[in-house]
């Protein structure tokens, strides 16, 4: 009975490879190109908000208060399993918190951003000043960059607090917009070269899965050589003549 053709062992090659490297190569293509696709929409979303920045500061606070509505309920759900431990009434007014800031913030959307706006630039103030007196009495090798961020940071603190509150109504939109864009670049260049490099090691797979299917061919050809050579000849019926058969 004939062996396995040629064929036949590259079909069951193939057929293991679709099993191993190769499928787990072509997943991890796929989740890659979702990442990439995700990113896209971040840009898109990112895009959109610097352009409509009313709506992205609204829809901002809006999320902000469902998410501290969410972990309100969860931090409550987990104060309730921990009952009967010295942490329970502190879970409770956590969630209580949380609540209680959600439903404010789903309430009141414009308010809150009046109040996140003032924050935002007290903060920008201090840290500016901050930065620009350390910067100063430090004198380190990085002095320049330092004093730059600290009088941007009291810039941008100054012009948000003179403007306040109709600076309310695009500077939390805008930061949204700039988070949502620069994340979904992010995950772009990490689905792209993420697929790259799968494809690259998948390549690389491949190559050497043929070479060693070819050498294992080359072996077997070899090896019916050798056996062609090392087969003993035809045997014939007649036994061997002796040397003085044929004299009379």
């Amino acid at each position: 009975m004939n062996g396995p053709t040629a064929e036949g062992r590259k079909r069951g090659a193939a057929k293991r490879a679709g099993n191993g490297p190769a499928a787990e190569g072509r997943k991890l293509s796929r989740s890659f190109g979702w990442l990439a696709f995700l990113g896209t929409l971040l840009v898109i979303a990112g895009v959109v908000g610097l352009i409509y920045t009313g709506v992205a500061t609204l829809t901002s606070m809006l999320l902000f208060g469902w998410l501290l509505l969410i972990g309100g309920l969860v931090a409550l759900a987990h104060a309730i399993e921990s009952r009967g431990t010295n942490y329970f009434w502190l879970g409770v007014v956590v969630a209580a918190l949380n609540l209680a800031a959600g439903v404010v913030v789903i309430r009141h959307p414009e308010g809150t951003a009046e109040a996140l706006t003032m924050f935002a630039a007290l903060l920008f103030l201090t840290g500016g000043v901050f930065r620009l007196v350390g910067s100063v009495v430090v004198r380190g090798p990085q002095m320049g960059w330092t004093l730059l961020q600290g009088a941007f940071g009291l810039l941008l603190g100054l012009l948000v607090l003179f403007d306040w509150p109709h600076s309310s109504l695009y500077v939390l939109g805008v930061f949204f917009s700039l988070a949502l864009l620069f994340d979904g670049l992010g995950l772009i260049a990490i689905g792209i070269g993420g697929r790259r490099i799968v494809s690259m090691v998948s390549d690389r797979l491949d190559d050497r899965g043929g070479d060693r299917l070819g050498g294992r061919e080359s072996g077997h050809g070899a090896g019916r050589g050798a056996e062609r050579l090392d087969a003993p000849g035809p045997a014939t019926d007649s036994p061997p003549k002796a040397p003085g058969d044929g004299r009379k």
